[in-house]
C-alpha cells in the first residue's frame, strides 16, 4: 500500500512537471509567433544599442567601456519590455477575451498560467542579454571572461522577476483596449528617466532626482554594479527596492484576481 501510494504521488509530481513544461513551451512559442510582441520586445533593444551603443566606437564610459556600459543598461530595458508587455498586456487581452474563465475550467493548476507567463519572459530576456553582449563582443571591443558573463545575465535575468509582478499588477488594473498605451506610458518615462537610454550622469538634475524613486534605476544600477559602473550605492538597497515592488504588486494583482473571481463566481 505505501509502495502503492508512493507511485502515486510521483506520477502526479510527473504530471504536474509536465503540465508546467507544455504551459510554458506554448506560451514563448504563441509570442514568439506575436511579431507585434517578438519583433518590438526583441528589435528594441538591438536596434538602440546598434544605434547608440555602438556607435560611440570603444571609448571609455566611466571604468568601462561604452559598449559593455550600453549592453547592460539596453539589456535592462529590453527585459524590462519582455516581462511588463508579457504580463501586462498579455493578461488584459486574455480576461478580456474570456481566455481566463476557459483556464480556469481546464483541470490544470493556475499557477501553471502564471509561471509559463514568467519563463517566457524570462527566455526572451535571456536571448536580449546574450544577443547584446554577442554584438559587443563582435563590433565593441568587449572582452569579457565565462565568470563575468554568467555574472551579468544571472542579475540581469532576475531583473525580469519584479517587473513580471508590476506588469501582472497591470494587467488586472486595465483593459484589453488600454493596456497597451497604459504600459507604454509607464515603461518608456520610466526607462528614459532611470537612465536605461542615456547615462543617468547625462540627463537633467531633475531626471537624476527623480531616478532613485523609480524600480528601473535600481534594476539598472545592479546590473551597472555587475560590471563595476554603478553609482556607488548599496547593492543591498537595490536589491530591497526592488523586492519591495515585486511583494506589493503581486499583493495588488492577487487581490484584484480574486476580484475577478468574486465577479465571476459570486
Amino acid at each position: 500500500m505505501i509502495l502503492q501510494a508512493s507511485t502515486t504521488t510521483h506520477r502526479r509530481r510527473r504530471n504536474a512537471l509536465r503540465i508546467f513544461w507544455l504551459e510554458s513551451k506554448y506560451e514563448f512559442l504563441k509570442n514568439l509567433r506575436l511579431p507585434i510582441y517578438s519583433l518590438s520586445v526583441l528589435m528594441f533593444p538591438v536596434m538602440f544599442y546598434v544605434l547608440f551603443g555602438l556607435s560611440f566606437g570603444r571609448s571609455d564610459f566611466g571604468p568601462v567601456s561604452s559598449s559593455l556600459y550600453y549592453a547592460v543598461t539596453y539589456s535592462a530595458f529590453g527585459i524590462m519590455g519582455a516581462s511588463l508587455f508579457g504580463f501586462g498586456v498579455n493578461v488584459a487581452v486574455e480576461r478580456g477575451q474570456g481566455w481566463m474563465h476557459l483556464k480556469r475550467a481546464f483541470p490544470m493548476p493556475p499557477l501553471a498560467y502564471f509561471a509559463a507567463k514568467v519563463f517566457m519572459a524570462t527566455l526572451f530576456g535571456l536571448i536580449i542579454v546574450l544577443t547584446l553582449l554577442t554584438l559587443g563582443t563582435l563590433f565593441g571591443g568587449m572582452r569579457l571572461a565565462a565568470g563575468q558573463i554568467l555574472v551579468i545575465v544571472g542579475v540581469l535575468i532576475a531583473g525580469a522577476l519584479p517587473f513580471s509582478a508590476l506588469g501582472l499588477a497591470l494587467g488586472y488594473l486595465t483593459g484589453p483596449n488600454s493596456a497597451t498605451a497604459v504600459v507604454n506610458l509607464i515603461y518608456l518615462p520610466m526607462s528614459f528617466s532611470a537612465g536605461l537610454w542615456i547615462p543617468i550622469q547625462e540627463l537633467p538634475a531633475f531626471f537624476q532626482t527623480l531616478a532613485p524613486y523609480l524600480p528601473s534605476y535600481h534594476y539598472a544600477q545592479l546590473g551597472l554594479a555587475s560590471i563595476g559602473a554603478g553609482d556607488g550605492g548599496h547593492v543591498g538597497w537595490h536589491i530591497l527596492v526592488l523586492t519591495g515592488i515585486t511583494l506589493v504588486s503581486l499583493l495588488v494583482a492577487l487581490v484584484l484576481y480574486f476580484r475577478d473571481e468574486a465577479r465571476s463566481y459570486g
